[in-house]
């Protein structure tokens, strides 16, 4: 099972990185890791922990992009959320209905899904989250102000998907945001997480992602490298024959 960083715009999108999970029965059996060439240096670290490993990769490498997003898994983990507040990175990040917030009453707190049942009929807006196979997809969204002791400069919001057909199916964002933030930018970044799908889906249709019968860790490293790598080929090539412009012959990390 694996843990993988995306980067996606307008333009195109690819897996830019990628982390093997290895449950604690794997890595506290240091012969079995020996055996599939797993090194005693590789330690038991949560999906979470990879998860902020391959962020802290990718600002290191002072990778551009705006925002980060993720499902629910890392959007209720806290420290993913306070270290991303603490190097000014945007985001949106799903969360359960169980998470609880601090509301905008000092000391105060609830859960996610009791504070947005208080909403008003009127805080609904029918958006678009982005197009999808069918054309735009609309739900219903609300936001409610979170965090009473806000940083200058700063919003926190929690931010609501309902669906228009079924609105006890609800779905919950904490969102860190720069101050007058719309609430349709929100809705846009929080509707991008289908980019990841995406390249799964392309990834393993077109570069053989999961077409592997490897054994060993660093063979599985290789694999999936290499399969992103022509991923992210791929989307070059995409974005140029939009442009109309001519095709790259070899990958090169500087190429616009």
């Amino acid at each position: 099972m694996a843990v993988f960083l995306a980067y996606g715009s307008e333009k195109g999108r690819a897996l830019i990185d990628r982390e093997l999970y290895l449950p604690k029965d794997w890595t506290s059996d240091r012969q079995r890791c020996r055996a599939a060439g797993i090194g005693d240096d590789v330690e038991f670290a949560t999906k979470p922990d990879l998860d902020l490993r391959m962020l802290e990769r990718a600002v290191e490498a002072g990778i551009p992009f705006g925002w980060v997003t993720a499902d629910e898994l890392y959007g209720q983990t806290g420290r993913i959320r306070m270290w991303l507040e603490e190097h000014d990175i945007p985001h949106v990040l799903a969360v359960p209905k169980s998470q609880m917030v601090m509301t905008m009453e000092f000391f105060g707190q609830a859960r996610a899904q009791e504070l947005v049942s208080g909403l008003s009929d009127d805080a609904w807006k029918p958006l678009s989250c982005g197009d999808g196979a069918h054309g735009p997809r609309v739900y219903d969204w609300a936001a409610a102000a979170i965090r009473p002791w806000r940083r200058q400069g700063w919003d926190h919001w929690l931010l609501a998907r309902r669906s228009l057909t079924d609105p006890v199916g609800i779905a919950y964002y904490i969102c860190f945001s720069p101050a007058g933030t719309p609430l349709g930018e929100l809705v846009r970044i929080a509707g991008s997480r289908w980019m990841v799908e995406e390249c799964f889906q392309t990834a393993k249709n077109e570069t053989g992602l999961d077409h592997y019968q490897v054994r060993g860790y660093t063979a599985w490293y290789r694999h999936i490298t290499l399969s992103m790598a022509a991923l992210a080929f791929l989307a070059i090539l995409r974005a140029e024959a939009k442009r109309g412009v001519s095709k790259p012959t070899a990958i090169d990390p500087s190429y616009p």
